[in-house]
């Protein structure tokens, strides 16, 4: 993915979608890493680090876009969900003792979330306090046997469960990825279905249409609507408003993965999705940064459906057709 630094970019996605319709576009084109007119928007600059103690129990995934973000721990099986506005993500690394729990929290405006009370209950058991270990970083070892099938993040006394496999020594899942990522590079066409939310009241339903390399439409439900075609693209605010054409600068590149790297990677499961066999895989992308889980064919490792979970972004995708014989035309009006 090209342009701005990945946080800021969605941070700014979401705030304008908090911001009502009239932001829709700005949205959109920044999440999608897209560069609307020139005049459109201007970069946003990356919030400040946050400070995380030299000799963290467990150490941390380095974030080169956001130093101190509170990453999980290498070796971990992460999964992630929307707090409220809040983003969660719960890390567990395996023992045979011991497991290390780390909770993350991310605010909604970008910095951590600092000074909370939280805890952890595993399983049916009692409540374990997690003390912080960082901005937005909460932690404690737990006897590895209490670690069932479910944990539930307190934070306050609002309750966030998590569903876990039923071992937490899974298989490593990154060539899977990997390979999943090639094979989405090498698509054609690919038509994808959007739910994106900064919190648990705003919401952008968008379908996206990409033909390889430079084309690709968006429209959003009730919304503004583009399509771009090499290095013209056209824009209008409303479903039925008027289109206006701008340069395209830089040029796009189409389909793409929506993660830049994967750490953490592992196979949660296996599951058929509309007739399929899948591998159900979750993982931690330092560079963007954020938590996934997507389900990838077996036969294809293609990528049928994703959920992202970063800063006031919460994201579920479903994709197909792929490789469809279709190409974007100019509007007509």
């Amino acid at each position: 993915m090209s342009g701005w630094p990945v946080l800021p970019r969605l941070g700014a996605a979401l705030l304008a979608v908090a911001a009502g319709a009239g932001a829709v576009v700005i949205a959109v084109l920044l999440l999608r890493s897209v560069p609307g007119p020139v005049s459109s928007a201007a970069p946003i600059a990356p919030s400040a680090p946050a400070a995380s103690p030299p000799s963290l129990v467990g150490g941390r995934i380095p974030t080169p876009t956001e130093p101190g973000y509170p990453s999980p721990p290498e070796g971990a099986v992460v999964v992630a969900r929307e707090a409220g506005a809040r983003a969660l993500g719960l890390a567990i690394v395996p023992g045979s003792k011991e497991a290390l729990v780390r909770v993350s929290v991310l605010s909604a405006a970008g910095p951590a979330a600092s000074g909370l009370h939280v805890s952890i209950r595993l399983g049916a058991g009692s409540p374990v306090a997690l003390p912080a270990c960082g901005a937005g970083c909460y932690q404690a070892e737990v006897p590895a046997g209490s670690v069932r099938r479910s944990a539930t993040v307190v934070i306050g006394s609002k309750p966030y469960p998590f569903a876990l496999p039923p071992s937490l020594h899974l298989p490593d899942a990154t060539a899977i990825v990997e390979r999943a990522a090639s094979v989405w590079k090498k698509l054609t066409s690919l038509v994808w279905h959007e739910r994106l939310a900064a919190n648990p009241t705003d919401a952008l339903h968008t379908v996206y249409r990409a033909v390889a390399p430079d084309e690709l439409s968006y429209s959003i439900t009730g919304g503004s609507a583009s399509i771009i075609i090499g290095n013209a693209r056209w824009d209008r605010s409303t479903p039925n408003g008027r289109w206006v054409r701008s340069a395209q600068i830089p040029a796009i590149h189409e389909p793409l993965p929506f993660w830049v790297t994967d750490a953490d990677a592992r196979v949660l499961a296996s599951a058929r999705l509309d007739g399929q066999s899948v591998w159900v895989v979750s993982f931690f992308d330092p560079e963007t940064p954020a938590w996934f889980t997507a389900r990838i064919a077996k036969s294809t490792h293609r990528t049928l459906e994703l959920t992202m979970t970063a800063v006031a972004h919460f994201m579920h995708h479903v994709y197909g057709p792929f490789d469809a014989p279709f190409h974007l035309d100019p509007p007509l009006r």
